[in-house]
């Protein structure tokens, strides 16, 4: 995957204190490259069934599925299922890249697809990867690696978009960790749940968007739960809409929504 480049700009009138501490953030997008993580939900209309045959629409699959192939030859794309379960959405594209750019374009090459043609996006979350202060005392993630997102293949993925109210942010640093930590703790009793936080401060409508990874829905409905009991949870402001996607291949994610036999 490309990795991100910075050009230097400053205000006309920074102070060299403060260029100098510009310049050590830039340096550090260098060395350990955040990624733009997006999550797009799509809705088939109605209307592509009615006015494509069968066969249209078997190559309407075709067509869209050799676009996210090519796609993926440049960075990361995942799908999953929402067919069935949410109504307002069909499918997810988990989408993770260094460019902000490829998103866009990806966007406008499934535009130009038949299937796209008939595809709206009721929801779409954009957030990047960071560093959270928030790290377990026995946490054996790199720096590095909190910088990446490192899918766990899990068949399931939980994605929700996440608003802290604004009294959380003026804790000190010390009551906010004291609240993590019983956050912490209540996630480590659930191994089999996977945790990917992203952040969305200034880029989007929310703070975070968390997607929870995992082969067992009824830990992971357990787990949220159990942290509705502890003291961060009071700081929450909106953790809703919630989306339950099922891991699938593509052809056969597009098949199902499609009303087209598997191949």
């Amino acid at each position: 995957m490309t990795q991100m480049t910075t050009m230097q700009t400053y205000r006309p009138d920074i102070a060299p204190d403060e260029r100098a501490a510009f310049d050590k953030r830039r340096q550090e997008d260098i060395d350990r490259p955040r990624q733009f993580v997006n999550f797009a939900f799509y809705k088939l209309d109605s209307e592509y069934l009615r006015q494509l045959t069968d066969a249209q629409r078997q190559d309407a699959i075709d067509e869209f599925a050799t676009v996210i192939e090519e796609a993926k030859k440049s960075f990361l794309v995942y799908p999953y299922s929402t067919f069935g379960i949410r109504k307002e959405t069909d499918f997810l594209l988990w989408r993770i890249s260094y460019r902000l750019e490829d998103f866009e374009e990806l966007s406008a090459s499934i535009r130009r697809t038949t299937l796209g043609k008939y595809l709206s996006t009721p929801y779409s979350f954009l957030s990047m990867t960071g560093t959270s202060i928030y790290v377990s005392e026995d946490a054996e993630e790199s720096e590095d690696t909190r910088n990446k997102i490192i899918i766990g293949g899990g068949k399931y993925v939980f994605v929700y978009p996440f608003v802290k109210v604004r009294p959380w942010y003026v804790l000190t640093a010390e009551e906010r960790m004291k609240s993590m930590r019983e956050h912490i703790r209540v996630g480590h009793k659930y191994p089999s749940v996977k945790l990917n936080t992203t952040y969305s401060f200034g880029l989007d409508d929310q703070d975070f968007v968390v997607a929870f990874e995992s082969d067992y829905p009824q830990d992971f409905l357990d787990l949220v739960k159990e942290l509705r009991e502890t003291d961060a949870s009071t700081y929450t402001e909106r953790d809703t809409p919630i989306f339950t996607c099922i891991k699938q291949d593509l052809r056969t994610l597009l098949a199902h929504v499609s009303g087209v036999a598997e191949r």
